[in-house]
C-alpha cells in the first residue's frame, strides 16, 4: 500500500525537478546569504508540491494511461487505490509542501509554486495536453517553476538573474519534451495526446527542437555575461551546449529518428546536470 502511495508521486520526475531547484538555490546563494537548512527546506517544499500534482495527474489522466503501454499498469488506471483518499493525499501534499515553503523560506517562493501548481494541474493536464499541440509549450512554464522557488528561497525577489534561469529551464523543457514524445509517438497517437511530432511530423519537430537547442544556449550564455554565472559555469556550459547542439544538428531520417530523438532526450539530461552541478561547484561554502 504504501508502496502504491509513494509510485503516484512519480518519484523520478521529483528528483529531477529537485536538481533544477538545487540549481537556483546555487544561484542565487553567490549573492545572498543561505544555509543548509533552508535548502533543506525548500527541497522538501518543492517536493511535496510536485508530488502533489503528479497525484492529480495520475488521477486526471487514467482514460490517457490505460491506453499507452507505459502507463496502462499503473496503480490507479488498475484500480488499485480508493481515489477519494488519493485525493485527499494530493491535497495534503499540496498543503503540506506550500507551509513549509511560506514559514521556512517565505511567501514569495510559496505564492510562485502555487502558480506553477495551476498552470501543470488546471492549464496543462486538464486543457492543453489533451487538445492543443501548445500542450508542450504551457507544461514548460510549469517546469521551469521550480529553479525559480529555488532562486526566490534566496532572495526572497525576482532578479535578472531570476528571469534568465526560468527563461533557460523554459526553453530546456521544449526539445527535451519533444524528444520523449517522438520516440513514443505510438503511445501517444493511440491515447490522442496531440504533440507536435505527430500532428506536425517529425522534421517540423525537429527543427523545433533545433531552435530551442540554439535559444537556450543563447541564454545560457546571458546567464554568464548579465547575471552570476562565474567562468566555471561558463566552461561547463558551452561544453554542454555544444554537445547538445550537436547531437540535435545531427542528420535524421524516417529511419533513424528513434534512435536520433532518445540521444537528444538522452543529452538533455547531461545539460541539466552538468549545469546544475557547476552552480553548486562555485557556491561559496553554506553556513549550518
Amino acid at each position: 500500500m504504501i508502496k502504491s502511495y509513494i509510485s503516484i508521486t512519480k518519484p523520478g520526475i521529483i528528483i529531477g525537478n529537485l536538481i533544477s531547484v538545487a540549481a537556483g538555490f546555487f544561484l542565487a546563494a553567490k549573492t545572498e546569504a543561505a544555509s543548509a537548512s533552508l535548502l533543506a527546506y525548500t527541497l522538501l517544499g518543492v517536493a511535496c508540491v510536485i508530488a502533489s500534482g503528479c497525484v492529480v495527474n495520475n488521477i486526471f489522466d487514467r482514460d490517457i494511461d490505460s491506453k499507452m503501454d507505459r502507463t496502462r499498469n499503473r496503480v490507479l488506471v488498475q484500480d488499485g487505490l480508493n481515489i477519494d483518499h488519493v485525493f485527499i493525499y494530493a491535497v495534503a501534499l499540496l498543503l503540506g509542501g506550500t507551509a513549509v515553503l511560506y514559514r521556512m523560506a517565505n511567501p514569495l517562493s510559496a505564492v510562485v509554486v502555487l502558480l506553477g501548481y495551476v498552470f501543470y494541474v488546471f492549464f496543462y493536464t486538464m486543457w492543453y495536453k489533451r487538445t492543443s499541440v501548445y500542450g508542450t509549450l504551457v507544461g514548460s512554464v510549469s517546469g521551469a517553476v521550480p529553479p525559480l522557488v529555488g532562486y526566490l528561497a534566496v532572495t526572497n525577489y525576482i532578479s535578472l538573474d531570476a528571469v534568465l534561469l526560468f527563461a533557460l529551464f523554459c526553453l530546456w523543457q521544449m526539445p527535451h519534451s519533444y524528444a520523449i514524445a517522438m520516440f513514443r509517438m505510438q503511445d501517444y497517437r493511440e491515447a490522442g495526446i496531440p504533440v507536435l511530432p505527430v500532428v506536425e511530423g517529425i522534421n517540423k519537430a525537429r527543427k523545433h527542437m533545433q531552435a530551442y537547442v540554439v535559444a537556450f544556449s543563447v541564454v545560457a550564455l546571458g546567464l554568464f555575461l548579465l547575471g552570476n554565472g562565474g567562468v566555471e559555469y561558463l566552461a561547463v556550459a558551452s561544453a554542454v551546449c555544444l554537445m547538445w547542439t550537436r547531437v540535435t544538428f545531427r542528420k535524421m531520417t524516417a529511419d533513424n529518428y528513434v534512435d536520433w530523438s532518445k540521444a537528444v532526450f538522452k543529452t538533455s539530461l547531461l545539460v541539466v546536470m552538468g549545469i546544475s552541478t557547476v552552480l553548486g561547484v562555485e557556491l561559496i561554502p553554506l553556513t549550518i
